[in-house]
């Protein structure tokens, strides 16, 4: 396969992420195997962020204790932090040259065989879900292009993902509107058939079931289903009656 048939199957694969059986895991894993054999370097994390802003580590895979040691420095400094935090894409120059403000970071990269480590975002707008960061060796930096074509995937990645939570919370507001329209139907049919039974009004017979289904401490629409099998409302259960000459028992 040609570097731009793997290019185009890319943004394809990113795009598939409307499916029922979505594994964002292993889409995030696609995405990093997908730069890392398309553009020239040697590691890729996909790190999202927390809903506080701090990035995590969503799909750790087998690695070294060195680029172990590199990602958990990457979470709170370095290119990836910043592309996040600024949503734009972070083009380092050799990582001997790196800003103080990385020490940590770079000492660990250095140490591990690095010598430079682009940055994209993971951005929709100006909202960022986390950032994409690409290790790699060798004398000369990541060309601009291929920089581009990281910050395209990452796009790509970050509109299918918002497209399926978007989907997934759709599928949860449809679940609870339709259980909460059971519960208006159960109500309105006890309402009636309380009304009809004890030649009350409906809004009588509504304040009856609410005053009932809050004595007993359940919910209203598991009294008025309990109204409609009967159909009135459930008499409590009486007190077992003594034998005579029977003593109470002490409390």
């Amino acid at each position: 396969m040609s570097r731009e048939e793997k290019i185009t199957a890319t943004f394809v694969e990113l795009a598939d992420t409307l499916a029922d059986d979505f594994d964002i895991i292993g889409f995030l894993r696609r995405l990093a195997f997908r730069c890392r054999s398309i553009l020239d370097v040697r590691d890729v994390a996909v790190l999202l962020a927390r809903p506080e802003g701090q990035l995590y580590n969503p799909a750790p895979c087998d690695s070294s204790p060195a680029l172990a040691a590199v990602l958990d420095a990457a979470l709170r400094e370095g290119p990836a932090a910043d592309a996040h935090h600024t949503c734009a894409a972070v083009a380092t120059g050799s990582l001997a040259r790196a800003p103080g403000a990385w020490r940590d970071f770079t000492a660990r990269a250095v140490d591990a065989g690095y010598t430079h480590a682009p940055a994209v975002p993971l951005r929709l707008r100006q909202d960022t879900l986390g950032s994409v960061l690409l290790l790699r060796t060798g004398e000369h930096p990541l060309p601009a292009a291929d920089l581009t074509l990281a910050q395209a995937f990452a796009d790509a990645a970050t509109i299918g993902l918002v497209h399926a939570r978007t989907l997934r919370l759709a599928d949860t507001l449809n679940e609870q509107l339709q259980a909460a329209l059971h519960s208006r139907v159960l109500i309105e049919q006890a309402k009636g058939f309380l009304a009809a039974r004890h030649g009350i009004s409906p809004d009588s017979a509504f304040d009856t079931l609410r005053r009932h289904a809050r004595r007993r401490r359940l919910p209203l629409a598991t009294v008025a289903r309990e109204v409609i099998d009967i159909p009135d409302l459930p008499r409590p259960r009486s007190a077992p009656r003594r034998r005579s000459g029977q003593d109470t028992p002490a409390e």
